[in-house]
């Protein structure tokens, strides 16, 4: 079950599952969607896990407050004040997409000695984690320009699914009670005004390259990549660029006619990788 709880004077939108005495996974989701992306993964991995996740804010059930600077160091506050009132001391984290960015940044305080609790492991799905490799699409380049409120605006389902189905693989469209599902989450609370403020994080990428390249390489817990190899926006060739400039990270698996949203379109591939990391982390 979903509750409302108070994060930096926000309303946030969280839920929980499984025995709080097992080992706690966090989930941070992407943009623009919000927890429910994990939906696909969930029943399975709560069977041995107590698992926390939240819909950042803008996102989902979540505050989506009108003009707001959004950006990943607050969104980064909002989650460690999450922590803090689900009393987790140790977790694993499993990111995608914008929660990619926002783990990084939690991340760099872990290394730090100054985040909220401790890290036992990180898994990063699809995201763009190096601003050098983000592929972003026509749409999201749109939304930064100045006619970004306007594309809000006009953007309806059939806009949305377009643009959002072209970033999964050839043979793992979403359908169209999926679409369905996604576009409900997005426009609760008329979400769709966010989307050219919440699109900032790419601008912030570049602007916090190095703190955020530099917490993956002095990680201290394991880490993994499990990558959806077709993404247009972050697939093989991100997952090149991280073995030659960061290293071989302590699990990889890449799947390889998977695009964006592995935990969708895959979630049995992703389960079976993501319990065999956990395994050894």
């Amino acid at each position: 079950m979903g509750r409302i709880i108070s994060a930096l004077s926000y309303d946030i939108f969280t839920t929980q599952a499984g025995d709080p005495q097992n080992e706690t996974i966090l989930f941070i989701h992407g943009f623009p969607t919000s927890s429910w992306d994990w939906s696909y993964i969930w029943d399975d991995l709560k069977r041995d896990y107590h698992l926390v996740a939240l819909d950042l804010l803008g996102f989902g059930f979540s505050d989506k407050p009108k003009g707001h600077n959004y950006s990943i160091i607050e969104q980064a506050d909002i989650v460690e004040a999450v922590i803090a009132q689900f009393g987790l001391k140790t977790y694993h984290v499993l990111a995608h997409d914008y929660g990619d960015t926002v783990a990084q940044e939690l991340l760099a305080r872990q290394n730090e000695g100054v985040g909220q609790g401790q890290w036992t492991s990180g898994c990063f799905l699809n995201g763009g984690l190096f601003p050098e490799q983000h592929r972003p699409r026509l749409i999201q380049k749109l939304l930064l320009t100045p006619i970004g409120p306007l594309i809000n605006h006009m953007m309806g389902k059939g806009q949305f699914a377009t643009s959002f189905s072209a970033v999964f693989g050839p043979e793992t469209k979403p359908s169209a009670v999926e679409i369905d599902a996604f576009w409900e989450m997005i426009s609760h609370n008329n979400g769709k005004q966010a989307f050219s403020r919440l699109i900032r994080y790419i601008p912030e990428r570049v602007q916090y390259r190095d703190r955020w390249r530099g917490a993956l390489r002095q990680a201290a817990m394991p880490l993994a990549l499990i990558n959806g190899s077709v993404d247009p926006v972050s697939g093989a060739h991100m997952v090149d660029y991280y073995l030659e400039h960061i290293g071989e990270p302590d699990y990889l698996a890449r799947l390889d006619i998977i695009g964006h949203y592995p935990q969708t379109e895959a979630p049995d591939s992703v389960i079976k990788h993501y319990r065999k990391f956990l395994s050894v982390a």
